[in-house]
């Protein structure tokens, strides 16, 4: 007989299809990140992602229009950000955002591109969540340090 052993790492899809939320401060640091699959929308792991920070100042809070729904939005205020995030075209009751703020947007674009320089984090490689992870810590790090 087989026995089959339980790992308590949560497994996700291998391969490019792998999402990385990830929450900044600047365009070279990070605070948190959060890992999805590919399949999964990004809103509501968008969510899981804000419910862990908080800001007590009103700080802005960049975001890509994935995130721009009704509860992302409310989350992101109740956590005491400012979202920043404009509006999808087809909405039929538009907001007012900080064009010129948003703009630095891609700075954040930016960061991800310097995190996937390195090959194992592009890739996706690894089965397991806490290894994918370690590994954009260490780029993390490289990059914080070659800064």
């Amino acid at each position: 007989k087989k026995i089959q052993r339980r790992t308590k790492y949560r497994t996700l899809k291998r391969g490019l299809t792998t999402k990385i939320h990830l929450a900044s401060t600047s365009a070279q640091y990070a605070l948190i990140f959060h890992l999805s699959a590919g399949n999964r929308h990004d809103a509501p792991e968008g969510r899981k992602l804000l419910e862990s920070i908080y800001s007590e100042n009103n700080h802005s809070l960049l975001m890509d229009r994935a995130y721009e729904d009704d509860e992302t939005r409310a989350l992101a205020e109740k956590q005491g950000f400012v979202p920043v995030v404009p509006p999808k075209r087809n909405r039929k009751e538009p907001w007012d955002y900080d064009k010129e703020l948003y703009k630095r947007r891609n700075e954040i674009e930016r960061y991800f591109l310097r995190i996937k320089r390195f090959r194992k984090v592009f890739t996706r490689y690894d089965k397991l969540d806490i290894i994918y992870s370690s590994v954009i810590y260490l780029a993390m790090i490289f990059d914080a340090v070659l800064m």
